[in-house]
């Protein structure tokens, strides 16, 4: 599917901008997934309709995506029981932050690190706050094939059973039972309330992370890396993140807007740039052979 698209469709821009972030947002088959090709399928197709969508509309697909929670393990997430020594899985909040969004270190927009008064770089969370993170991806569980619920006769009881089980190209669903419901910190101090449905505190903790200042320089210096040169100034990086933090009409995240400014910048374009030694990008297997 995906070399008849590549080949024969007409919207290359999108398919290069799908791998793009499959690069960035990375499930892999050497993994418990190695043989659900209709899930690998099904989060690929998210990627590919979000190309063009929203940063946060995106964040939110992936981390709802069955495929995502097998691979970073936050599917059948239960809360924390002491008396078991059973703690919520810390994989996904780890990633989300350390990966998808904030990265290790505060960034100034340009993506150079910020300092503190001693020179220092300046960590965006603790080990705290991955405990803190891990809370909020609790209860998520696979949607159940029809069979199954007949099967199983009580829906409920789905939350642990195996992946046989689920429906990998529906979304992740959440199961209050097993969820946490107490408060949780974020890294910048602000309280998820406790009481809060799963989805909720999900949608709290995406909002904080789509809002941080340092999404714009990440993401855009990742997009900038898999899609014209390994290793962009921090002018052009700055750039590509101002219209990731605002774009003409004022809408953050914008992807499209993101992927316009990437290549119609002119670091991207300029004849000059080829004779200098840190231009382009080493291209990898897969675009050196579709090339």
């Amino acid at each position: 599917v995906w070399w008849e698209s590549i080949m024969t469709g007409n919207d290359l821009l999108r398919d290069r901008m799908a791998l793009a972030l499959s690069e960035i947002f990375v499930i892999s088959h050497e993994s418990d997934l190695f043989d659900f090709t209709e899930g690998f399928a099904d989060y690929y197709q998210v990627l590919y309709d979000q190309s063009f969508g929203n940063f946060r509309d995106l964040l939110y697909d992936v981390t709802m995506h069955p495929t995502m929670g097998s691979y970073l393990s936050h599917l059948n997430n239960p809360k924390a029981d002491p008396t078991e020594n059973r703690f919520p899985d810390e994989n996904y909040a780890r990633e989300i932050m350390q990966l998808f969004t904030i990265g290790l270190n505060e960034l100034n927009n340009d993506g150079t690190a910020k300092l503190d008064i001693g020179g220092n770089t300046i960590p965006t969370y603790t080990n705290q706050d991955i405990k803190e993170l891990a809370k909020v991806f609790t209860g998520t569980c696979g949607v159940g094939t029809d069979s199954m619920c007949i099967w199983y006769g009580d829906y409920s009881y789905y939350f642990g059973k195996h992946s046989r089980a689920y429906k990998w190209e529906e979304p992740m669903i959440v199961f209050e039972e097993h969820h946490d419901t107490g408060s949780k910190k974020l890294p910048d101090g602000t309280i998820i309330p406790a009481g809060q449905t799963g989805l909720q505190d999900i949608n709290d903790a995406l909002d904080y992370l789509f809002n941080h200042p340092n999404v714009g320089p990440f993401i855009s210096y990742r997009l900038i890396q898999q899609l014209v040169k390994s290793n962009p100034t921090p002018e052009y990086i700055a750039r590509v993140a101002t219209v990731f933090n605002s774009n003409e009409n004022g809408d953050r995240g914008n992807l499209g807007s993101v992927i316009k400014a990437i290549f119609l910048d002119e670091e991207a374009r300029s004849c000059e740039s080829i004779n200098d030694g840190y231009h382009g990008k080493m291209r990898e297997p897969l675009l050196r052979s579709t090339q």
